[in-house]
């Protein structure tokens, strides 16, 4: 008789993982914790003692999610070349993970949605971030003399707001109508004048 090998440890991002396969087949208000526990083959208290809640797995499946683009952007603010340049590799950046992420599944994009309106904390540690990335690219701007802003932080805000069309979920359905890529470019174009 062969010798079965042990089941692989159970950590927080293969329940993570799990929930996500999850959240796909049935999404956020038929999907339960013993769904993922029966999907990786163990009781619903074994998931519970990586998460306390249901609640606070949906949450931190949803800040997993937004952390993905959050870890993309970051390298573009740490490339070694022109603040302009950089900042409008972000945008671009921004503008296809979104746009990525709501064509590529439509359906987890879906869930997704519901479950940033239900982690207020988690998207707005998210903007934070998001804003905090900014603000790193047009300070280095502003050093250098590139962008002619007083204040780097309120600036990174406003360039954020202003391209919410293009990063908002809310605005999803638009993103793949023919002239989106020629809005965004002229958008992007016109604030790099305004910060110049």
């Amino acid at each position: 008789m062969a010798a079965t090998s042990p089941p692989p440890t159970l950590t927080a991002e293969r329940i993570l993982e799990a929930t996500e396969e999850v959240l796909r087949r049935h999404g956020p208000a038929k999907a339960t914790v013993v769904d993922v526990a029966r999907a990786l083959g163990v009781s619903h208290g074994t998931v519970y003692r990586h998460f306390r809640t249901k609640a606070a797995l949906r949450e931190a499946v949803t800040k997993r999610w937004l952390d993905r683009t959050s870890a993309a952007l970051s390298g573009i603010v740490a490339e070694d070349r022109a603040p302009e340049d950089r900042l409008r590799a972000w945008l671009a950046a921004l503008f296809e993970a979104k746009r990525r992420k709501a064509g590529d599944d439509p359906e987890l994009f879906a869930t997704y949605m519901v479950l940033v309106d239900e982690n207020g904390p988690a998207v707005t540690s998210h903007i934070a971030d998001l804003t905090g990335q900014l603000t790193r690219i047009i300070a280095d701007g502003a050093g250098s003399g590139t962008f002619t802003v007083p204040d780097p932080a309120a600036a990174a805000r406003a360039v954020f707001q202003a391209t919410g069309r293009f990063h908002d979920p809310g605005y999803a359905r638009e993103w793949e109508r023919p002239e989106a890529d020629g809005d965004f470019a002229s958008l992007v174009e016109l604030l790099l004048r305004g910060l110049r």
